[in-house]
């Protein structure tokens, strides 16, 4: 019914023309004195025409809405397989929409292009300044004082602030793979745990943790990434006290500190991107990248995460495991 009011609306004019000239015949016909019969003869065949020609106008009409209606619902659309025009105003908006599709598709090839060269370029940067970093921590090796251990944890931080450049590039590539495979959890912890180690020994804070038996669909990569700033985060804000990680239940990991915690009202917005709260201002080299990070990956691979925390008593960062049903390789 509205795609009948909608053509009647689109043929207004045509309608109203056609009402005036019905007027203006019996008219005429009241002047010149025809008879009454013969006008509405007239008027009637006119009807039966005009109606059969609208019903098939309207068919047409209605066609050609559905085609459209089905074409908008195409996940890619091509405006090569848009209805062929039959009018000069519809080739005039064909051509105009085949122009505006390649200026599109320029742009996107030409972003997608930038991307990739941005990635290519932090990518050889960070294999780069791996090298001065890596001969760095072979001098420091031969350095047996408190500076040359402080000088190690800061060239232990710059690499992680160097790989989290490169993993964010990666993120928002869209040429990023994921490899699902089904994994033992513990070894993904174990990896994460053995690289903060040194961490752990330097600021003497203890590690709860026991070996979990759990079997997950991820990729193991991009989990393992999301633990790590998990547990650099717990480390940056827990000066005493302990970290402890384990599992509420099967499918659920927990990493939970008693560190400074977070604010309630700060607690809706952790992991949106560059926001740091009131806790992470008082930090000036706090980014909000991190988090970020963690909840647009757990997000890809299926995976959810969650925070609960207490201001000065600690936080929890709760990271549900439960998987899309995906064929494992």
């Amino acid at each position: 019914m509205k795609i009948f009011v909608s053509y009647l609306y689109d043929n207004k004019k045509s309608i109203l023309l056609w009402i005036i000239f019905g007027a203006l015949n019996f008219f005429l016909g009241f002047l010149y004195r025809i008879p009454t019969e013969r006008t509405w003869l007239w008027v009637a065949l006119c009807c039966i025409f005009g109606g059969i020609a609208g019903g098939y106008d309207f068919f047409k009409y209605h066609s050609r809405h559905t085609e459209m209606a089905l074409f908008q619902k195409q996940i890619h659309l091509d405006v090569e397989k848009l209805p062929r025009p039959e009018s000069l105003l519809e080739r005039d908006y064909y051509n105009l929409l085949k122009q505006m599709s390649f200026n599109l598709k320029e742009m996107e090839n030409s972003a997608q292009q930038n991307e990739q060269n941005v990635l290519d370029y932090y990518t050889l940067w960070v294999h780069q300044i791996k090298i001065p970093i890596a001969a760095l921590r072979l001098i420091l090796q031969d350095e047996e004082c408190e500076a040359a251990e402080e000088m190690n944890v800061q060239l232990f931080k710059i690499e992680q602030y160097v790989e989290l450049v490169l993993q964010y590039l990666r993120l928002e590539s869209p040429s990023t793979d994921y490899r699902f495979q089904e994994t033992e959890l513990n070894e993904i912890i174990c990896e994460a745990v053995k690289k903060y180690a040194p961490l752990f020994i330097r600021k003497r804070l203890p590690l709860y943790y026991e070996t979990v038996h759990c079997r997950v669909l991820t990729d193991s990569k991009w989990l393992g990434f999301v633990l790590e700033q998990v547990l650099s985060n717990a480390l940056k804000y827990t000066k005493e006290g302990s970290i402890s990680i384990y599992l509420e239940n099967s499918k659920t990991l927990v990493v939970e500190d008693t560190g400074i915690g977070i604010n309630p009202e700060d607690l809706p917005r952790v992991g949106e991107r560059s926001f740091t709260g009131y806790m992470g201002r008082q930090d000036r080299n706090a980014t909000g990248l991190g988090l970020y990070l963690c909840k647009t990956i757990l997000s890809k691979l299926g995976h959810s995460l969650s925070i609960e925390s207490e201001p000065g008593k600690g936080t929890k960062v709760i990271i549900g495991l439960n998987s899309v049903p995906l064929e494992a390789e």
